[in-house]
């Protein structure tokens, strides 16, 4: 990579970018693409649409420009797209409310603030995201607000573009001064959002409420200038530079707004409402910006308890950001974070981040009153896995008996570091299941938060992510032992769909050997049923919803495979593994193999190594593990 050449490239890219020209030539630009007048609201939302949206079988959507950084969190988005950003860009009473997204700590609210933050940056360098102001107005107004009020209704029946904002008292002041009235002459330019330049995006903290001025809002006198334009209500005399002004056309973000003095949101009451600020000695400050605040669940109650803030609730719209309650998708946020550190090429072992994740996420649940529904099997229905007895309508039901289901519990900061620590301690070139869970048990005793009675409930969902881990291990060496395991496993099922057809129709099977005509071979199918609890009395009724399965997907056109059924795949596993347990207890607890034990075990290493992921070190760790295992 020619560095100093791409470098040149980017410059080139940005200065393409770059346009200037009058109000009159601006208006050109209108009649083309009356997009380019669109509200903040509306730009967010279509950049959100333009990345993508997905939507599932039950109608749940997914929003691609979240998707690569936010896991698990696909309900919150879908809400917070649909109720506030599309409401708002369809100019409903929504925008006129502040958005305050609400959750636990290392939850994901930052980053959403994050990405919509970056995404407009991105988004206003590209054709359907382009956005012109006022050559010289340090609010990027606009041009439209040039428009006199008495002109509005003819200019939006012949463009279609509505206009909303009056000018700045800057802009107002230049347009006499400057172009002597003449609006058409006013030179416009394209606004290219910037967080770092503070165009179009800004960012307010709070700080010590004694020291921080309210200036750092709505901007402030220009003290040294006075005595030139000898009036502090001469626009010149004043800097436009407060984080609500520069925000303008865009995005401001508000972190910790719950944390700030009152006097910091009283300047919101009017801007969300009417869309305006009072700044200094002017008239109000049109204003057009998204503002998206974030706080923690703790401090909202204590905010929604104070009688005095009852005008700021009624203009906040809250947006509940719970932790994630997906093992896969906490699996993902760890390799992200991973990924991000130094400690990328330190090999984790496969299923490792799966245990840490399966302890997360129990610590998150709530207990469920419905019958035989306990932790475990809410975590697997959650994770998208079927779970017998249980249907769609029963996960809904699920989801809506704790509202605030995910709003506490182990959040991912911890679990990283935990895992960080495991990654440091390492002396061998790899960490495993076991060595995050030893750190994540050792952590809790550090952990300024958690009482003696969370230590022992956490210590249980240890204990059993480990048991879960120990399944994981058994089947993945089991697996890694039968030759071709896939291909077994569908001769397998083939076979005992052809005897379950035979007795289901009463007819015999064809030996494909012999040719001679036998009885369906009941040893086989019990064999395999009896791996999931099939009963003697129950197994008719099975075999023939197998058969009506069958036949369902026929109809469609669609072929009945070794995964279409997940409790006849989890028998013909067990049926497999059951048949393979002796060869893998003796082989991997024998302290001195024979010849040929030993070729089985490199032949078993290679597997791990080559199809699943493993490391020849960390494979080999495995099959002492599950040797152990096996032997108790």
């Amino acid at each position: 990579m020619d560095i100093l050449k791409r470098i040149a490239e980017y410059r080139n890219r940005e200065k393409e970018l770059q346009w200037e020209g009058t109000f009159a030539e601006y208006l050109d630009i209108i009649k083309k693409n009356p997009r380019v007048a669109q509200t903040a609201h509306s730009r967010v939302y279509n950049m959100i649409a333009k990345a993508g949206i997905e939507t599932d079988s039950q109608g749940n959507k997914k929003y691609l420009f979240f998707s690569k950084e936010l896991f698990g969190l696909e309900r919150a988005i879908e809400r917070l797209v649909e109720e506030y950003f599309h409401s708002a860009a369809r100019r409903l009473d929504v925008r006129k409310r502040i958005l305050l997204l609400m959750g636990p700590v290392s939850g994901g609210k930052s980053t959403i603030v994050t990405l919509l933050k970056k995404g407009l940056e991105e988004y206003s360098r590209t054709d359907e995201g382009a956005l012109y102001g006022i050559k010289g107005c340090p609010m990027h107004e606009e041009p439209l607000n040039l428009i006199p009020r008495e002109l509005r209704p003819e200019f939006e029946q012949e463009f279609g573009v509505r206009i909303e904002g009056n000018l700045c008292p800057s802009c107002r002041f230049r347009l006499q001064e400057e172009y002597g009235g003449r609006i058409e002459d006013v030179i416009v330019e394209r606004v290219l959002l910037s967080e770092d330049e503070r165009i179009g995006i800004g960012t307010f903290s709070p700080s010590d409420p004694k020291s921080q001025d309210i200036a750092d809002l709505t901007g402030s006198i220009d003290f040294s200038t006075i005595t030139e334009y000898g009036s502090e209500s001469d626009p010149r005399a004043y800097r436009f530079d407060g984080e609500l002004n520069k925000a303008n056309r865009g995005l401001m973000e508000f972190q910790e707004m719950l944390k700030c003095d009152e006097k910091f949101l009283w300047n919101l009451l009017s801007l969300t409402q009417e869309g305006n600020f009072k700044a200094g000695r002017f008239a109000l400050i049109s204003a057009d910006e998204v503002i998206v605040a974030h706080t923690n669940e703790t401090e909202y109650k204590a905010f929604i308890a104070n009688k005095k803030n009852e005008a700021l609730q009624s203009r906040i719209i809250v947006m509940p950001v719970p932790y994630n309650l997906s093992v896969t998708q906490e699996e993902n946020i760890y390799k992200k974070l991973i990924q991000q550190s130094d400690l990328a090429h330190i090999h984790i072992a496969p299923h490792s981040l799966r245990a840490a994740a399966i302890f997360s996420v129990l610590t998150r649940l709530k207990e469920s009153k419905k019958q035989g529904v306990d932790l475990l099997k809410k975590m697997r229905l959650y994770d998208g896995e079927s779970v017998e007895g249980m249907a769609d309508i029963d996960i809904e039901e699920l989801r809506n008996e704790h509202l605030d289901e995910g709003m506490d519990g182990i959040d991912p900061r911890y679990v990283i570091n935990r895992i960080s620590s495991a990654l440091i301690k390492t002396e061998a070139n790899f960490v495993g299941a076991l060595d995050i869970l030893r750190s994540l048990k050792e952590g809790l005793d550090q952990h300024p938060s958690i009482t003696p009675e969370q230590r022992e409930k956490f210590l249980n969902f240890i204990s059993i992510a480990r048991k879960e881990y120990d399944e994981i291990a058994k089947k993945e060496v089991q697996k890694a032992f039968v030759y071709s395991y896939e291909e077994s496993a569908k001769t397998l099922m083939d076979n005992y769909l052809d005897n379950v057809e035979a007795y289901c129709n009463w007819q015999k099977i064809r030996d494909p050997i012999t040719g001679e005509e036998l009885e369906p071979d009941e040893k086989l199918m019990r064999s395999i049923e009896e791996q999931i609890g099939i009963s003697e009395n129950a197994k008719k009724a099975f075999r023939e919803e197998i058969l009506i399965r069958i036949s369902a997907y026929a109809r469609k056109g669609k072929r009945f495979d070794y995964n279409t059924h997940p409790r006849l795949r989890e028998a013909i596993q067990k049926k497999l593994f059951a048949d393979l347990k002796d060869v893998v207890k003796i082989t991997t607890t024998t302290k001195t193999p024979d010849e040929n034990q030993l070729k089985k075990i490199n032949e078993v290493i290679k597997r791990l190594v080559e199809d699943y992921g493993y490391t020849p070190a960390s494979a080999n760790e495995l099959l002492r593990y599950v040797g152990s295992l096996l032997n108790r």
